[in-house]
Parts: structure tokens; sequence; C-alpha cells
């Protein structure tokens, strides 16, 4: 058997010094709570399929092989099963956690995400039938994306949540909602409480955004499709909509491919600075106390967010670009 502290070691023998503060309490009968503590979270067999240790009755560390009785393979298998395990903490579900967790965040960044995108058009569009605007609005841009994202929350809780300057949003929680879902407080509030969070967001990822995808269509201006389509009477703004904008996406299809991801980790931060409940604040409070079952299934859903980002993007491609096929 491996002797090793992990997490939930840390965690048994913090509940065992809090709870057996008895004088009565023998080391006998702590030595045993421990154990079937251990136990029931899995903790008394190895942490993988090998391990490099001494063995009992050996002089020298060896290579150990534990077959399926261990830690990972108890994991992994649970997880084809749909299975996540228990909380450290909280003892409850990890899937429950993260369904909690979930319904606050899957809106504010999906929302983040498609009024992002929109404004990024837009704005993009826009610049080509005002170049004039070109050189400032791109200087703020730049301005706009050296700033952290914690410091642009900040910002806007000084400015717009603020007594002493402009009281028009709240500054942190979700008022009389509660613990209840968006759906069942009512949206209307929720996205009123929602509102600096959501400009935070998007102004961390509307800026690189722009940036880029104004850079490309500048470099299509010069293309001789644009030529054709003028000498065919399109007009500017179809040239601009219809021909210079579609082939433009192409190089930042990538960039927007990672924006989900992207936002998901910026939630991050935005729930702590405005203590909201969702994904964020999950993740942070599982990271404090060391709460590994619930960081391996909110790393699993990013994973699977980022994957699924991916396979939107060749989508994307295949739409922008009719020629491009997805090879075997």
């Amino acid at each position: 058997m491996l002797s090793r502290l992990t997490s939930g070691d840390a965690l048994i023998r913090s509940v065992l010094d809090e709870a057996f503060t008895q004088p009565t309490i023998t080391a006998t009968e702590r030595a045993q709570t421990e154990a079937l503590l251990r136990h029931r979270f899995g903790l008394d067999m190895p942490l993988f399929y090998v391990s490099f240790s001494t063995p009992a009755g050996a002089t020298s560390p060896t290579w150990m092989w534990h077959g399926t009785t261990n830690q990972y393979h108890r994991w992994l298998n649970s997880l084809l099963h749909g299975n996540l395990g228990h909380s450290y903490r909280e003892d409850t579900a990890v899937t429950e956690l993260l369904r909690r967790a979930m319904q606050y965040t899957l809106p504010l960044t999906m929302l983040a995400a498609l009024l992002g995108v929109a404004l990024t058009f837009e704005l993009c569009i826009w610049l080509e039938y005002h170049p004039a605007w070109r050189s400032a609005m791109l200087s703020i841009l730049y301005a706009v994306q050296a700033m952290p994202l914690f410091v642009i929350a900040l910002v806007l809780l000084l400015l717009l949540a603020n007594p002493d300057v402009l009281a028009w949003f709240p500054a942190y929680g979700l008022g009389s909602l509660g613990a209840m879902s968006p759906w069942e407080g009512g949206l209307g509030q929720y996205l009123y409480h929602m509102v600096l969070p959501l400009i935070s967001l998007i102004l961390v990822s509307v800026p690189g955004l722009v940036i880029q995808l104004s850079a490309s269509m500048q470099l299509e201006l010069h293309a001789g499709y644009v030529a054709t389509a003028r000498a065919k009477g399109a007009t500017p703004r179809a040239v601009v909509r219809h021909h210079i904008f579609r082939n433009a996406l192409l190089p930042v299809l990538p960039l927007l491919a990672e924006l989900l991801p992207n936002l998901v980790a910026g939630s991050v931060v935005v729930e702590m600075i405005f203590a909201l409940p969702g994904m964020g604040r999950l993740l942070a409070e599982a990271a404090s106390t060391q709460d590994y079952p619930v960081l391996l299934g909110a790393v699993l859903l990013v994973s699977l967010a980022r994957l699924f980002s991916q396979l939107l993007a060749d989508v994307l491609y295949q739409w922008v670009d009719p020629r491009i096929r997805l090879s075997a």
C-alpha cells in the first residue's frame, strides 16, 4: 500500500481534528474512524496503476504494478458511467454541483460570446464605412486590450455601481434571486444583475477580435475580386458585407473558436469580483480547499467546451469557404 498524503487525507485529518476534541476519544477510535473515511472516499487504494515505491520488507524502491485496484481506474470507470464522484468538502455529487454552477455561468458566457461576436462584426464593418475613425478607434481598443480583466471589472464597479459616482447597477450578488436559477427568479432581474459582468467579459474579448478582423479586412481590400465586384456595379456596402467580410473571417476563426473557453476562464475572475454563484466561484473554492473531484469535473467540462469550440470552428471554415473540406 502506498504511503502518501493527498488532499482527501488532509481533509480527513482536519475533520478528525475538529470532531475529536474530547479527551475521552482514544487514538484507536480516531484511527478506526480515519480508516472508515479513507475507505469511503477511496483513498485507501493506490493512486495509479503503477508506482515507484519501497514495498514492505524491501531495502530499495522499485516499480510496483497495482492492476485495476487504484484511484485513477475507479475514477475513470465512474466517468464512463456518468459519475464524477462526490465532493470532499460538501459530500455532494460533483455532477449536481456542476449543474448548479452552470445554470448561472452558461447564460453569462453564452450571452457574452454572442454579444461579443455581434459587436465585433458590426464594429469592423462600421470602420470600413468610416475609415476616418479607424485610427482613433484602434488606439482605444489597444488600450482596452492591455487592461487585465480584474482591472476592467473594478473600474466598472467604481464608475457604474458606486453611490458616489453612478449607482446604476448592483455592485455584487443577485439580490433577491438568492439561490434560485435565472429562470425561476425572473430573467429580467437576472439580466439586470448581469450587466456589469457581461460588459466586463465583452470588453476583454472584443478588442483582440476587432483588431485582427479589421486588419484582415484591410488586406482583402486589395484583392482582385473586390475590383471585379466594384466593376460589376456592386455598392460599397455590398462589397464589404458580402465579399470582403466573409473572406476576412478565415484568419480570425481560430480566435472565435477560443472565445467560449476563454470566457469560461474569465468567469472565474468576474464571479469572484461580483460575488456571483457559478462555475468560477466553484472552481476557486475547490482549488482553495483542494477538492480534487470537483476540480477534475470542472476541468473536464472546460475541456469539453474547448473541444466543442474547435468542432464549431471546423464547421465555420466550411461555411465561410465551401472549398475547404475536412480530411480524415
